[in-house]
């Protein structure tokens, strides 16, 4: 129990070092260490990598299915995915460009932080993707739940709950996924120069209509051009894309809905909205992400005033990106904003300093936060997990 670092070769050895690791704070778990600064300062007494437990479980492609260990990169992932015609519903981000890390991320990282991507709004997040775990729990037993191995008889989604816990609940070994089709082609249809209002009504509008968009982003001045653009992206065969960008273009005809993106030039601009390449400079920013619903994200950036040195809009309004300066008054401005609005915020990125000093994650209320303990008692009694990575301990 010298190291410095844990890297266990199979899932026995990972739990025997959990079993041997009985302390508060025992354990902090990495995989390729790319989201480097999400979550509060780590205070594990030493670290547990899981490079080693890597490697793709099984890829059935006629029934849509992925299983692989934590510790595989998700571009070994994407490998098997285009192989195969498919792809990952929740759009997964690549964390490197916001967080400035280098290595490669990992679907136990994927599992633990949850962050979807801009297809969320029309495939659903990680969670819902997400059909099976294989994990430890803080006592070093080997645990399944989900897909393909045993129903929950907790009375408890323990794969929803796991996910998104940010290690603090468990060790996680595997992880289940489901797939969908790669979409033949994609189009995206380019809104020029409209104000935050009328770009949440326009995109409001498109997401009501029944042409089944994929995507739906404001990006602000300051990004690529010196003016606002609303981006409706459309995925699926060649002739539905085709129809539905004309449809769509007669639906939103006062926003002069003629500038389209063709394949090439939509996947770039997804994919730079997906990975934040917009608010990743500069690297001393603190980057927040503000839940919202979608009719108050025009109110709430009304609220943070400038505060707010760059923002987008992603998810029709419903998610707004926020770069500010990483201080604590703009910390209270952007929460005080948040709370007015019915949303909540989370810090993404800061220096060590300030997440030890502010809530990264909204606050929950005292009854949410006494079932929190609950579980983590359950799972995790001793505390051995990823201490105080959420809360304050």
């Amino acid at each position: 129990m010298s190291e410095a670092v844990f890297a266990p070769t199979d899932e026995a050895q990972a739990a025997e070092i959990v079993r041997a690791s009985q302390i508060p704070g025992a354990i902090d778990i990495v995989g390729g260490d790319t989201r480097r600064g999400f979550g509060r300062p780590r205070v594990g007494a030493r670290q547990m990598s899981m490079a080693k437990l890597s490697g793709i479980v099984f890829h059935e492609p006629a029934e849509m299915i992925l299983r692989a260990r934590s510790g595989t990169p998700m571009r070994a992932i994407e490998a098997s995915l285009d192989a195969h015609k498919q792809i990952l519903p929740f759009e997964p981000m690549d964390p490197r460009p916001l967080w400035g890390t280098t290595g490669e991320p990992t679907v136990g990282g994927l599992v633990a932080t949850a962050l979807s991507g801009p297809r969320r709004i029309s495939a659903g997040a990680v969670r819902d993707s997400l059909i099976g775990l294989r994990f430890v729990n803080g006592a070093g037993e080997i645990l399944n739940t989900g897909g393909r191995v045993m129903k929950n008889v907790t009375g408890l989604d323990l794969v929803k709950i796991l996910c998104g816990s940010h290690g603090t609940l468990g060790l996680t070994l595997e992880a289940t996924f489901k797939l969908l089709p790669r979409p033949e082609t994609e189009a995206t249809i380019v809104l020029r120069r409209l104000d935050d209002i009328s770009a949440i009504e326009a995109m409001s509008r498109a997401l009501g209509s029944p042409y089944g968009l994929s995507g739906v982003a404001t990006i602000h001045a300051g990004m690529g051009r010196d003016f606002p653009r609303t981006l409706l992206r459309l995925e699926g065969f060649s002739e539905s894309v085709a129809y539905r960008v004309e449809r769509l273009q007669t639906l939103l005809a006062e926003y002069d809905p003629r500038h389209v993106l063709n394949p090439p030039e939509s996947d770039r601009m997804w994919r730079s909205i997906r990975d934040l390449d917009f608010l990743a400079e500069p690297r001393e920013r603190a980057i927040w992400r503000v839940s919202v619903k979608p009719s108050l994200g025009a109110q709430l950036l009304k609220h943070i005033g400038q505060t707010a040195l760059a923002s987008l809009l992603d998810w029709g309004g419903g998610i707004v990106w926020i770069a500010s300066d990483a201080t604590e008054a703009a910390a209270t401005t952007i929460r005080a904003a948040t709370r007015a609005c019915g949303g909540h915020a989370t810090l993404m990125r800061a220096a060590d300093w300030l997440r030890g000093r502010i809530d990264v994650f909204e606050p929950p209320s005292p009854w949410a936060m006494a079932q929190t303990q609950k579980l983590k008692a359950s799972l995790d009694p001793h505390g051995v997990f990823n201490a105080g990575r959420m809360y304050r301990l």
